[in-house]
């Protein structure tokens, strides 16, 4: 959402004569970029003499221009507002988070407001001094479950250290396509997709990530499992269970491609599957030293409602365990198994 400013008046000068006008602004407010200002002359924020002018019009010196600028989403990123949280703790040190599934963390392009951090400045005022308002580490929009953030600069200090030597408990539940027959480790390292820069893939040159994994249901054609991460790597668990052939349900990046098994399925399972909208992936447990004290914590929450439904929808089939092994098709991409060897942007130790 934009909001006006104080408008702003300007001289054209001389030696800006010849230019289009968004040219000649644009040199005399370089803190803006040319597409804003074009975007301000469209908008009929641009004045001269009372004329909306275009930005095509060239202009010669001399020339008075009015500005009402409009502050950019980022500028009010930072702002407070009223959102509810689920705060499952809270002292003078952290805030520790039930986050549902829907929430953005941290504002970024596309979500510049409605985040989790736009409630947390409203929650606690005093988080507008520490950077970042006290995130530490994230969750993706469709991820629910547990995250901490820090109160003081001390404890976002303690917290990232903790974070840095792995020393964070963090525990997930997913539901994931296929049957997983054995519990294990994936020690695959994560960067940025080669082609597709919004997404992540097990890369060579990537940072080194560590899951493991263990098997605590199997169903017809999906298995419930428990994740531990040892790494913090973005998008992680989805990566993984992606490298594993065992997609999660619902990812709509990672997820499954090809024949869904829907003839080994109940109906009721199918329209479950159908208006599940997210990932199904949940951060049930959260274990760290108290930055302040230096006890031990650990919390846990419940699994998210949504994926209480699906499971027990998974529950009721009695779809032969041999007959199980068969029907499950997913089509693996081998181009992706490994990106490009590339330089990939930086990230932060902070998702799943």
């Amino acid at each position: 959402m934009s909001h006006s400013t104080t408008p702003i008046t300007l001289t054209i000068t001389q030696e800006l004569g010849g230019l289009r006008l968004d040219q000649a602004l644009q040199k005399l407010m370089p803190e803006h970029s040319r597409s804003r200002i074009q975007g301000w002359i469209k908008d009929g924020l641009v004045t001269i003499a009372n004329e909306t002018p275009t930005a095509k019009l060239k202009v010669w010196g001399g020339e008075k221009i009015e500005i009402i600028p409009q502050a950019t989403p980022e500028s009010t990123a930072f702002s407070a507002e009223d959102i509810a949280i689920d705060v499952v703790y809270e002292d003078d040190h952290i805030i520790v988070i039930n986050k549902p599934a829907g929430l953005v963390v941290h504002p970024a392009a596309g979500n510049w407001e409605g985040t989790l951090l736009n409630a947390l400045l409203h929650h606690a005022p005093q988080l507008k001094d520490i950077p970042r308002a006290g995130i530490v580490h994230r969750l993706d929009k469709d991820t629910s479950g547990l995250l901490v953030v820090a109160k003081t600069l001390a404890a976002q200090t303690h917290l990232v250290r903790q974070l840095q030597a792995r020393t964070v408990k963090r525990e997930y539940r997913t539901i994931v396509w296929g049957q997983v027959w054995r519990n294990g480790k994936i020690d695959q390292p994560i960067g940025r997709h080669s082609h597709a820069r919004t997404k992540m893939a097990i890369n060579r040159m990537g940072k080194p990530a560590v899951t493991q994994y263990e098997v605590l249901d199997r169903f017809g054609v999906h298995t419930y499992m428990r994740c531990m991460l040892e790494t913090g790597r973005t998008h992680q668990i989805r990566v993984h269970m992606q490298h594993l052939k065992a997609p999660i349900v619902g990812d709509p990046v990672y997820g499954i491609r090809g024949i869904l098994p829907l003839r080994h399925m109940s109906q009721n399972l199918r329209e479950v599957l159908l208006n599940f909208k997210r990932q199904a992936l949940h951060a049930i447990r959260l274990g760290l030293i108290h930055p302040a004290t230096g006890e031990p914590m650990e919390w846990q929450v419940e699994l998210a409602a949504d994926m209480k439904i699906l499971l027990e929808a998974m529950r009721q089939e009695n779809l032969p365990q041999e007959e199980a092994e068969t029907v499950f098709v997913y089509e693996y991409d081998e181009d992706e198994a490994y990106a490009d060897d590339e330089e990939w942007l930086d990230e932060d130790e902070d998702a799943e």
